[in-house]
């Protein structure tokens, strides 16, 4: 599914204040952040959850971990998925919070 208009991180991916994009994902910062830096890799492709990342080629998936390992701009991080409502996740799209103590992009 490549987006869904009731998604309120499509919507991000498709007009959201992205601080990097490529490689079919997009990075913006956590409205309500947790760390110095916390930070949203958002696929541009609309998948609900972990669960579903089976519907990601393989590639793709490799992709987006190579994404968040090589392009955040972050020498040390945390990366965090929530999988479900019982584990904290509150929107429906997957994401990956990135966290960390320095500033990213420099």
């Amino acid at each position: 599914m490549a987006s869904r208009p009731d998604c309120l991180f499509c919507k991000l991916v498709a007009e959201g204040d992205h601080v990097n994009q490529a490689d079919g994902f997009v990075v913006v910062e956590d409205i309500n952040p947790k760390a110095p830096v916390h930070l949203l890799v958002l696929p541009e492709r609309h998948v609900d959850s972990f669960r579903d990342i089976g519907e990601f080629p393989a590639d793709e998936a490799k992709r987006m971990l190579e994404f968040i390992a090589r392009k955040v701009g972050l020498e040390d991080y945390q990366v965090v998925v929530n999988v479900g409502r019982g584990a904290g996740q509150s929107v429906f799209h997957l994401h990956w919070h990135v966290l960390g103590g320095g500033r990213p992009f420099e």
